[in-house]
């Protein structure tokens, strides 16, 4: 398919959401099927955590690398490396058992564009707290309420672990300040791309080999996609998005429009939308 045949893939009314066309079903399918592959690792932030065995390091090492996960690709990884690296790369273990002085120690100097010493120091405290607390990273997002856990989108996961993080935080004497902006809520109307970007990977099936399927109380179709700039743009160009902002209104927007094409896997189409957009240059 042209890059500039898109406009004649599908109809739209102004303010309504279009009905995807078949023709563009599969040509999103099909780009999605090309770039969820093994190939589509080594350039991505999600090498760093294809680098540990353990599920609980695999867990640590995206939830860490996600943090960090805007700006140039290079960049990220980089310093998502660094990051673990000063953990002795075990984030496990230093997550679990670090002393205050050594988590001080790994947080000075660290910086990844408006990420700061004291962001780093803060979240490695919230993290230790919640794996206390949850075992894990999982149980910090899933709502008590059994209602808002079947809900239709991870909405409630998201802003439940937002709450729960700060709550962290405070425990350990940090009040939320600055470093609040690093872990979004759609509370706010933040379109959550990092968060969202980490529930992909721990939620969505290894059959594949990019993400690790390692979650089981979130369902696919409950997973909202990561919208960057990339997705953001090629949305609008291929009409499955009007909304001008990449909020979390725009987030909802394009999901509904992407469950059109697999109401089981919906965010899979991320790989066809980031794919387009950085890769291609579409």
């Amino acid at each position: 398919m042209a890059k500039n045949s898109n406009k004649s893939l599908i109809s739209i009314n102004p303010g309504e959401l279009p009905d995807v066309s078949l023709e563009l079903k599969r040509f999103l399918l099909e780009k999605a099927e090309g770039y969820e592959s093994l190939d589509f690792i080594p350039d991505d932030p999600i090498s760093i955590p294809h680098r540990f065995q353990d599920p609980k390091d695999i867990e640590l090492a995206a939830f860490l690398t996600a943090t960090l996960a805007w700006g140039q690709r290079g960049t990220i990884k980089k310093n998502a490396n660094e990051w673990i690296a000063r953990m002795d790369d075990a984030p496990r273990q230093f997550l679990e058992q670090a002393s205050a002085s050594e988590m001080e120690a790994v947080s000075q100097g660290f910086v990844h564009r408006t990420f700061q010493p004291r962001d780093a120091l803060l979240f490695m405290h919230a993290l230790q707290e919640l794996l206390h607390t949850f075992h894990g990273l999982e149980g910090a997002f899933i709502p008590e309420n059994p209602a808002l856990r079947s809900s239709a989108s991870v909405k409630p996961h998201l802003e439940i672990f937002h709450e729960r993080f700060f709550a962290a935080a405070s425990v350990r004497g940090f009040e939320a300040g600055r470093t609040q902006k690093h872990v979004a809520t759609p509370v706010r109307g933040s379109a959550t791309k990092r968060l969202n970007m980490f529930l992909r990977w721990m939620v969505r099936p290894a059959g594949r080999g990019v993400d690790f399927g390692l979650w089981k109380a979130l369902e696919t179709r409950q997973l909202m996609i990561p919208l960057d700039v990339h997705t953001g743009n090629v949305g609008r160009k291929l009409e499955l998005l009007q909304r001008k902002t990449n909020d979390w209104r725009a987030v909802e927007e394009l999901m509904a429009a992407l469950r059109q094409v697999d109401p089981v896997d919906p965010v899979r189409l991320d790989f066809a939308l980031f794919g387009l957009g950085a890769i291609e240059g579409f």
